[in-house]
């Protein structure tokens, strides 16, 4: 089943389906080691571009997912925030994850937690969604930050070791946030 794809604006950004030209500056982002710091690996072009493709297929699916942020003023890709039904089986699945990436120029202007609030709206508002979650390596205090700032919980009793960082890495224990539909 196809579902007609979801778009929509904040006051300064533009949560959008993916563009060709959206696939160049998304790998410049990715592969930014600072951007990518609480992320594994580094990708190639080849990785950059299979991961948009997989997030397309999602929307060509569900209408939704994590939708290309686009600002509104000049026009400039920022990187992508949106709703994710992860593949990989963790301690809390099934579930729907909330997820940004920005490049660098963007940081600390408040353009994530503006482009999350918005997909926090739209998964409870229009898709129906009952909760969203949210996870990070333990170690990630800007992520964090901008879970809090969007209204999510910790989950104390959810920390968890991701599947997909290998046993012994820095970055394999993640904190858990949550946030439920409002009443």
């Amino acid at each position: 089943m196809t579902a007609d794809p979801i778009e929509f604006d904040t006051p300064h950004l533009r949560l959008r389906q993916w563009r060709e030209s959206d696939l160049a500056p998304f790998f410049a982002l990715a592969s930014d080691p600072q951007v990518m710091e609480f992320l594994l690996p580094l990708p190639t072009r080849a990785d950059s571009d299979a991961l948009v493709d997989r997030i397309r297929a999602r929307f060509a699916e569900n209408g939704w997912g994590f939708w290309a942020v686009e600002h509104k003023a000049s026009g400039g890709f920022m990187g992508f925030t949106g709703l994710n039904s992860p593949a990989v089986t963790l301690p809390f699945s099934p579930c729907v994850e909330i997820g940004w990436r920005f490049g660098r120029n963007w940081w600390g202007q408040g353009f994530a937690s503006e482009a999350a609030r918005a997909a926090l709206q739209v998964g409870f508002e229009r898709i129906g969604l009952h909760e969203i979650v949210a996870f990070t390596a333990w170690n990630n205090t800007r992520s964090s930050a901008v879970m809090e700032r969007i209204g999510m919980k910790e989950d104390a009793a959810g920390a968890f070791d991701h599947p997909l960082v290998p046993e012994g890495h820095a970055l394999r224990r993640h904190r858990l946030y949550r946030i439920a539909r409002p009443r």
